[in-house]
């Protein structure tokens, strides 16, 4: 074991490990604690950093994994954090060992993606097609939908891409992330597709309820209205 990984990136002397939910504190549990405390903190700190600063996250999980290899919410933080930083082989065999030890599949979606970032689209439509995607909550259904569109987009077939998308709820009344993510990735494909109508018609609608702005769509509208005049 190298000990730069062991001992990961300081731990800020504010984070305790409370920052947790407590079902995953209670999941560290079985630990020594002083052992579960280190574990802790160092999973906080992946939580915190994991927007602004993915790799040191996903060094501060590797920590964590470093002394508690065995619990499956620890493999899951480091499988979320190697995505976040981009690394993909490394995701999805972390969420396949959290996915074996706890047999949840809600890492599904990002499992697919990983699949779709190595070069490897029908995998990621295979997972999409899981028959435990259809118990998903919303969000995490959109997810997967968003997931196996691209997929399809990977593939060329963008007409599929877009039936895929036009059978999720796409006109939901919800300004939530995932209604938002939904209509983006629509609009997007349907540029792709050379609807520019359309797809204007749609980033409209995602920059209507994207209060947050989490996608670019204000941008992507003011783009293609140039083209549309052009055309």
């Amino acid at each position: 074991m190298d000990q730069a990984v062991y001992d990961g990136p300081e731990l800020p002397d504010d984070i305790t490990g409370a920052e947790l939910s407590g079902s995953v504190r209670e999941s560290l549990r079985g630990l020594p604690e002083k052992l579960a405390s280190r574990v802790a903190r160092h999973l906080a700190a992946a939580g915190q950093l994991i927007d602004d600063e993915p790799e040191i996250a996903y060094q501060h999980t590797l920590a964590a994994k470093a002394r508690a290899s065995r619990i499956a919410v620890v493999r899951e933080a480091v499988g979320e954090s190697a995505y976040a930083a981009g690394h993909y082989a490394e995701a999805l065999a972390e969420l396949r060992a959290a996915k074996r030890m706890n047999g949840a599949t809600a890492y599904l979606p990002i499992m697919a993606d990983c699949h779709r970032a190595l070069g490897n689209p029908t995998r990621a439509l295979e997972l999409a097609k899981s028959p435990s995607v259809a118990r998903f909550a919303p969000s995490a259904k959109a997810e997967m939908t968003i997931v196996e569109a691209g997929a399809r987009r990977d593939l060329g077939q963008l007409d599929a891409a877009l039936r895929t998308l036009e059978v999720a709820p796409l006109n939901n009344k919800s300004r939530e992330t995932w209604v938002v993510r939904l209509r983006y990735a629509y609009a997007d494909t349907l540029e792709q597709a050379e609807r520019l109508n359309d797809a204007l018609t749609w980033f409209h609608k995602t920059n209507a309820i994207d209060a947050d702005e989490l996608t670019d769509a204000a941008e992507r509208a003011e783009s293609l209205e140039k083209r549309v005049d052009r055309n």
